[in-house]
Formats: C-alpha cells, structure tokens, sequence
C-alpha cells in the first residue's frame, strides 16, 4: 500500500495523460501529490521531508510546463527529483557525518557500518542512473513513451533494485533465535 500511495501522482499522471494529454496530466499530478501532503498532515500530522521536496518540485516543473505550455518542464522533473536524493544521500555523508539509508532504516534493521556505506552509495548511484535513464528516454523518444517509461520503466527498475538490495542485506541481517 505504501508503494501504490507513493506512486499515486505517477499513476494517475499516466491515466490523464493516455485520455486527455500532458497538460491536464500535469495539474492532476500536482493536485494528486498536494492531496498526499494534506492526507499524511491529517492523518500523521507530520510530513516526511522526502514528500514536501516532491510536492515543490512538482509544483516548480509542473508549473512551468502548464505556465509555459512548454512539455520539456515535467519531463526534467522525475530527473531533479532523482537527483536531488542522490546528492542528498552523498551531501549527508560527505559533510554532515550521517548515513541517510541508515536514518530512514534505524530501528528497523541492524547492519554493519560498511554495509550502511554501500548501502547508501548504491542507492545514490542509483538515483543518479535513474535520472540519466530519465533524460535519455524524455528527449529521444516520444511524449507518449516518456510517459509508460515513467510508470513501469521506472517503476519495475525500483521495485528491482529494492529486491537486489534486499538479498544482498539479508546477508547481512543477524536474526533473532528464539528457544521452543
């Protein structure tokens, strides 16, 4: 549920888009991802940072391509969107001293510190192919390509990588052995 809530703006774009064209997808992804910040307000009463740096970037890339009728605009937005966690996960490290995978995961799983480190280098390297694969896939091909590519392209490549993360840390992962 979390996936599909996550992906939501993403889906409803790619319907939009498919009956009506990018323009009204455009305002339906910014309503949808405004939607999603005013739900996990009232229903969490806080928002994670990751969605507020979502919902401004759509509001940025989405406004510009509905201001300026100008596609090029939304097509950037997945890659700054990419690209910003990549460098958010490399600026962590590299000056504050902190392991972002590690922050997001704290609690939930226990791992070495230089699992944490390839961990969060893998996800950073990732965001960054994501974003490039993004750009190769919106100015080579057309509109209507860029939009399945966005939907399952992106979509299968994250839920991959995710499974590839997860059999690489269960290596690594020291379980709890209970006594009958």
């Amino acid at each position: 549920m979390k996936i599909l809530f996550d992906i939501f703006p993403v889906i409803l774009f790619f319907v939009v888009f498919k009956l009506f064209g990018v323009y009204p997808a455009t305002t339906a992804a910014i309503a949808a991802t405004v939607a999603q910040v005013a739900w996990v307000k009232w229903r969490h009463g806080k928002v994670d940072t990751t969605l507020w740096v979502s919902l401004g970037i759509i509001v940025v890339f989405g406004g510009a391509t509905l201001l300026t009728h100008n596609e090029n605009f939304i097509k950037w937005k997945p890659t700054v969107l990419y690209w910003f966690f990549a460098s958010a996960i490399l600026f962590s490290r590299a000056f504050l001293d902190k392991n972002l995978m590690r922050m997001l995961l704290h609690g939930k799983i226990e791992l070495p510190d230089q699992v944490w480190q390839k961990l969060n280098y893998a996800w950073s390297a990732f965001f960054t192919v994501l974003g490039c694969l993004n750009l190769y896939v919106a100015f080579n091909y057309s509109m209507d390509t860029w939009v399945d590519f966005k939907l399952f392209g992106t979509t299968g490549m994250m839920l991959i990588f995710i499974l590839l993360q997860a059999a690489f840390l269960s290596k690594h992962i020291k379980e709890d052995k209970k006594e009958s």
